[in-house]
């Protein structure tokens, strides 16, 4: 039987060796991906986060990062988890399939002009599909953040963030990476320039 200290090795060794697959193609990608939230927000229009079981944490992080602050002040941003009210929720599980729990949410609230972020590891979460799918139809732009194999939603997307790994516990820990770097790209755009002091050139 495996020690549980050789176990918790390989795990870090495991991790250790994805992260080191993360390059500056990752960074193109963030760079890529926080360009359309921040034309998105410019726009007018709001980002909306959604996925199931642990990318449901990402997506009420990410959103909550925005809305508040990642790590300077700026003003508050239009973004939104559709994982955080349990009266919608619960309802639409008990009154409609499951798979349509954020298909219908896709539709009551994106319009035109709106990104939704589709976070799912495997990228074959129906009710994530269906989400896509409604987002398109709805002329919404749609960010894909899975693992390696990209699954269906990879073909849905607008842009793909794939974490390279098929391993759960490691697509997860780089889809953590991410979403920071995401959030702070996102909001280094939107930092308000510090006006010149009296006879002082601007730069």
């Amino acid at each position: 039987m495996e020690r549980l200290r050789d176990r918790l090795e390989r795990r870090l060794d495991e991790a250790r060796r994805t992260w080191s697959l993360l390059d500056g193609a990752f960074l193109d990608l963030v760079e890529r991906a926080a360009a359309l939230a921040v034309e998105t927000l410019r726009g007018g229009g709001g980002l909306y986060f959604l996925g199931n079981g642990g990318s449901a944490a990402d997506a009420q992080h990410w959103a909550a990062e925005l809305v508040g602050r990642y790590l300077e002040e700026r003003r508050p941003l239009n973004a939104h988890a559709l994982t955080v009210n349990a009266s919608t929720t619960t309802a639409l599980v008990n009154d409609y399939p499951p798979e349509e729990v954020f298909e219908r949410q896709v539709r009551a609230h994106v319009r035109p002009g709106d990104l939704v972020v589709c976070i799912s590891t495997s990228g074959r979460s129906e009710n994530v599909l269906r989400a896509a799918r409604a987002a398109r139809e709805r002329g919404a732009r749609v960010l894909g953040v899975t693992g390696e194999g990209g699954g269906g939603l990879a073909d849905l997307c607008d842009l793909c963030v794939r974490a390279p790994s098929r391993d759960t516990p490691r697509i997860q820990e780089v889809h953590l990476l991410f979403g920071h770097l995401f959030c702070e790209a996102i909001e280094q755009a939107f930092l308000e320039t510090a006006p010149a002091k009296t006879g002082e050139t601007p730069a």
